[in-house]
């Protein structure tokens, strides 16, 4: 199975390469600029011609979530435009493809996780931005997976679990959010999931596509997973500091992020027969091996 995945430095395409490494018959091949730009639409299709790809993986998109704020032509650009044009072209190839979205879709104002069936209500560019991006690949290519995933981190690029431990390096404290919840999500998780699905798709008349949840087992708020990311840290030997709660309206943004973007992933285990690890365990699995690292504190967004 060739699996061509778009966003070539992103999280989710760094750990679906290194995941591959290890399993026979999987090659991913990751595509970005300046091959394949999504701000530039006539690129897509002759970037991913070139791959031969059996499945695509769209995981590229703008996730500047404050700055979107002030660039809103170019977040739908990317995120509508762009995520179309990815589809487009895979329909044209006659090859499905999985796109990512995020739990940013919602109001977060709700009591319980949402589902699949949920109201969406965007209070930010981003998240309208990819909310677009989900009705351009629907309309785009019937062949789809729409996967809403939420609090992405990895050992790449810039992250929670990597900011609080470049902020540990410097502080003895961190005041972080508490009135936000969600469900921390691995992109190592994530990449295992896509091959996951993308090998259900190709090996059998698979007849469910859609929209699914794909994010981590469990919940917690934003001060309860860096108080989890200090205390496997501290016991690795590596920097931790103590977490102050504050409340969002205490630490200003120009994004409006949602309260609850917690996402129940019931309809992802029942069609695909997988679920995530617990948050916890897959949390404590990238930070230890970050410890031995020297965590850059220019990586603090």
């Amino acid at each position: 199975m060739r699996l061509v995945v778009t966003g070539r430095d992103g999280q989710v395409a760094q750990s679906l390469v290194e995941h591959a490494r290890d399993l026979p018959g999987i090659d991913v091949i990751a595509v970005g600029r300046p091959d394949l730009d999504l701000g530039d639409p006539d690129s897509v299709d002759a970037a991913l011609a070139a791959t031969r790809p059996d499945i695509v993986v769209s995981a590229a998109a703008y996730t500047a979530v404050d700055r979107a704020e002030e660039e809103p032509d170019l977040a739908f650009a990317v995120n509508a435009t762009g995520a179309g044009a990815v589809a487009r072209a895979a329909k044209r190839l006659g090859v499905p493809v999985l796109h990512l979205s995020t739990d940013y879709v919602f109001a977060g104002d709700a009591a319980s996780p949402y589902d699949e069936t949920a109201p969406t209500g965007p209070r930010s560019v981003y998240g309208a931005s990819k909310l677009a991006g989900e009705s351009a690949v629907a309309r785009a290519n019937p062949q789809h997976l729409i996967l809403r995933t939420a609090w992405v981190y990895s050992p790449f690029g810039r992250n929670f679990v990597r900011t609080m431990l470049a902020l540990a390096t410097e502080r003895g404290a961190v005041s972080v959010v508490s009135d936000q919840f969600g469900n921390p999500t691995s992109a190592h998780d994530i990449a295992e999931a896509l091959v996951h699905a993308a090998s259900t798709v190709l090996a059998s008349d698979f007849d469910r596509w859609g929209l699914y949840h794909l994010a981590g087992s469990g919940e917690t708020n934003w001060s309860g997973f860096a108080r989890h990311i200090f205390s496997v840290s501290r016991a690795a030997g590596g920097p931790s500091a103590d977490v102050r709660d504050i409340a969002s309206r205490d630490y200003k943004t120009k994004a409006v992020r949602p309260a609850n973007s917690r996402l129940s992933t019931d309809r992802f285990h029942a069609v695909f027969g997988w679920r995530a690890p617990d948050w916890q365990t897959s949390t404590r699995r990238v930070v230890e091996r970050l410890g031995a690292l020297h965590v850059d504190a220019s990586s603090v967004p």
